[in-house]
Formats: C-alpha cells, structure tokens, sequence
C-alpha cells in the first residue's frame, strides 16, 4: 500500500495505518488487511480506477443491507482521489449445518424487496466495465438496452463479436418478449453473484460481497449461481420454497447467463465466445 492510500485510509477512518497486509485472491483490484489503531478492517483500491468505483460499491452494500436479508458488510469509509473502500473485516469460519438454506430464503427475501422500477438511480460497476442502470418499466427492453447490448457494443468494438454472433444476438432481441419469462415486479439484486462473492462469516451464516446492484429479473441472479458452481441445489430448492419460481425458469437459464458471459468475454476474451454460443443456441 503506497504512502497516498495509506493516508487516505488512515484520515478517511480517523486513526493512522499501522499496518497493511496484502491479501490474494481478487482478479480486479488490489486488497489489504490494514491495522488502524487497535482495530482491522478490510481495503480494497485499485490504481486508475474510475473515481466513483468504489462510492458506488459502498452504496450497492448498503442497499442489499436495507432489506436485512442477507448480511453484508459493513461499509467504514471510501475516498474517490484515490479511489478505495474500507469494510467491516469478516472472519470467516465454517458454515452451519442450514447454511444452504439460510442462503436461499435470505436470498428470497433479498429479491423480494424489490425497487420500483428495473434498472438504478446511479450507473455503477460489474468488475471494471460500466453498467448503466437507467430505469425502464419494462424487463425484456432493460435485458436488452441496458445489459445485453451495451456489452455485444464493447465486444464488437474491440475484434471480439463477428457478423454472426452479432446477427445472433440481434434476432435474439426481438424474441425476448417471448424469452424472458412471465411478468414479474423488480427483484432487488446482487447483480453478480458467482461462488467467489459468498463469504461464510464467523457464525457459519451468509454474507454477500462485491455487488453491482440493480432492479432486475430475479433469475439473473439466480441463473449467475450455476453458471460457475459453488451453490448447492439445496440453496435453489429453499428459494424456490420460499419464494416459488414462474414455469419455465429452469429453460430460461442460458438466456440469464447471456450477460454474465458477455461481461467475461470483454474482460478476459474469446475464450468465452464459445459458452456464449451454446447458450445462444439454447435459447433460440
């Protein structure tokens, strides 16, 4: 941690950085066990990130918090010039025996609490890429407008998308009325929510990190949970007791996975235009 964040820290939190430890294990930002005075709390920077990265994050925290569904933690402090955010450290410890459990229903509650509207009052980040949340009243538009193609756009731009996939996922918009499933109201989400943003803390239960929030269909979340692994089916099955799921929503994974997949196609490359292929193919 260079001397200009340990001072931001230090004065952002009232009590000056005795020490930082780094931490491995993030693929976009840099992160640090840091000592201020008696106490430890978790940072996390990155150099050149846009200013707002991480107020936005502390404010997607926050708004999951609302709905005490699922704990989250607590927001200490973030600074825009350079750009951090200090947390509440968790500690983690093994789950409990209805940790699976605990996750779905919390995670039902969670997207019970829905906005009034899809999309967000703010712009905020999936990893490093912007995710305009500009609210609309209707599902399949906001899939469309704000997810699926601003992310075909980035792939076109940078050699990634060619003519095909590009033809693909434009017929793929005029079905989506029919795609996406009933209508349903706003689902409060957590908007990125694979394996390595579930933590176990030191009572065995759930707490969710790294969001990028919006009002959104619940099954994006949900959809985002069994594209990489690490949720059980008991987690799908006491969500779907708590808070059931419409007819069809097991066919309509591949069409929720779309933007997760897209998003890591402009992250990390082609390497993933395969598995946007095969999910393409599975929804046509």
């Amino acid at each position: 941690m260079d001397a200009e964040l340990r001072e931001a820290v230090g004065q952002a939190l009232g009590a000056a950085v005795v020490q930082a430890k780094p931490l491995s294990g993030g693929d976009i930002n840099e992160a640090w066990a840091v000592q201020c005075g008696d106490g430890w709390v978790f940072v996390k920077s990155r150099p050149g990130a846009p200013a707002s990265t991480f107020s936005v994050e502390a404010r997607g925290l926050q708004w999951l918090a609302q709905t005490n569904a699922l704990r989250t933690p607590a927001v200490l402090a973030y600074g825009e010039d350079p750009p951090f955010l200090a947390l509440e450290q968790l500690t983690p410890g093994p789950p409990r025996d209805d940790f699976d459990a605990t996750l779905g229903r919390g995670l039902a509650a969670m997207h019970r609490d829905g906005p009034a509207q899809f999309g967000l009052d703010h712009t905020n980040f999936i990893a490093r890429l912007t995710q305009d949340n500009t609210p609309t009243d209707d599902w399949p538009t906001f899939y469309w407008e704000r997810r699926l193609q601003p992310q075909l756009r980035l792939a076109t731009d940078a050699g990634l998308a060619d003519a095909g996939l590009r033809r693909e996922l434009d017929a793929l918009a005029s079905r989506l009325p029919s795609r996406c499933g009933p209508p349903e109201p706003p689902a409060r989400l957590h908007g990125d929510l694979w394996g390595g943003n579930l933590m176990v803390d030191d009572q065995g239960m759930p707490a969710l990190i790294d969001p990028a929030v919006y009002g959104g269909h619940r099954e994006i979340d949900l959809a985002m949970m069994q594209l990489f692994g690490g949720f059980s089916a008991r987690v799908l099955a006491a969500y779907d007791e708590a808070h059931p799921l419409a007819p069809g929503a097991t066919q309509r994974v591949p069409l929720y996975q779309l933007y997760p997949l897209l998003v890591h196609v402009n992250l990390f490359g082609g390497s993933y235009l395969g598995a946007v292929r095969r999910a393409l193919a599975s929804v046509r």
